[in-house]
């Protein structure tokens, strides 16, 4: 069942195009990555289904129910991170926390205790936000975003500006959400190594157009790449038969292709082949794969 759908979203700024009919769902109960350089369309897509932009044309849907017709409604168990978290420098977590939740609705305090409890912030939850770091502030903007319970969270570079201790308390927090209270994660982050680790499915987009959406892994399986030791290496390229060279050493197979065929060939021809091996390609090779395609 779907938590999120964009159906065709539109949306220009002093004319130039920010997203070109974005469509994607995102299923229950799944961790989903939002992916593009800066100025894809990733934070304008989050825009609209928050419902703090207003497409030229489309709908978001939040539970099947329209953002756009009925905001309050769509958003009701939605929790979100947009953009850097902003607090009351000068007032102790607990109190930004009381503030933002009056906006919203009343929040019982077991409810706020649970959520600061959560994402561990109980021993410094009454010192001033002026006083804490960066990691801390995250943290406390999670917290916010779980407050009232939300069904989906919308988490916009969670992890921007943490070091490497942050980054992995952060990811660890998010499984959590995932894996102990069963939320829709929809993720956006920059980090791709991060989207790897936390997400199956991944929505890439380039220049406001999707060109890809569905497991990141599947991709991979687009260009098979696989490590040759091979001499002479003169007569590989001309035994590939539709394979390309990427590097000295490294071809890419087209899809349907198989490996052992162009072993075969490469030794009809008189080449020695001492050793294959699969290439594993990241999710960042991947990504810049797809947005540097012509």
């Amino acid at each position: 069942m779907e938590a999120i759908r964009l159906a065709n979203l539109k949306k220009s700024f002093a004319g130039k195009p920010a997203l070109h009919g974005l469509s994607f769902a995102v299923e229950r109960g799944e961790i989903f990555g939002l992916l593009g350089h800066n100025g894809a369309g990733k934070s304008t897509a989050l825009g609209i289904l928050l419902g703090m932009v207003f497409p030229d044309e489309g709908e978001a849907f939040v539970g099947g129910i329209s953002v756009q017709r009925e905001r309050p409604r769509a958003l009701a168990k939605v929790g979100a991170i947009f953009e850097a978290p902003r607090f009351y420098e000068y007032l102790s977590g607990w109190r930004n926390l009381e503030i933002f939740t009056s906006y919203s609705a009343l929040v019982p305090r077991k409810e706020m205790r649970d959520a600061v409890e959560f994402v561990g912030l109980t021993a410094r939850i009454h010192d001033k936000v002026g006083t804490y770091s960066q990691g801390m502030r995250q943290r406390l903007g999670l917290a916010q975003a779980l407050l009232p319970e939300p069904e989906v969270v919308l988490l916009d570079e969670p992890t921007n500006g943490l070091d490497p201790e942050g980054i992995a308390e952060m990811r660890a927090l998010i499984q959590r959400l995932n894996r102990e209270r069963g939320f829709t994660v929809l993720f956006c982050s920059h980090l791709l190594s991060e989207v790897e680790q936390l997400c199956d499915r991944v929505a890439i987009l380039n220049k406001g157009s999707l060109i890809y959406c569905g497991h990141w892994q599947d991709l991979a399986s687009k260009g098979a790449r696989f490590r040759i030791e091979a001499e002479p290496w003169g007569k590989v390229g001309a035994q590939l038969n539709g394979a390309s060279v990427v590097e000295p050493g490294v071809i890419e197979l087209p899809a349907g292709a198989d490996i052992a065929d162009v072993v075969a060939r490469l030794v009809q021809a008189g080449v020695k082949v001492r050793a294959v091996t699969p290439e594993k390609q990241t999710l960042e090779q991947l990504y810049l794969r797809e947005v540097q395609k012509p």
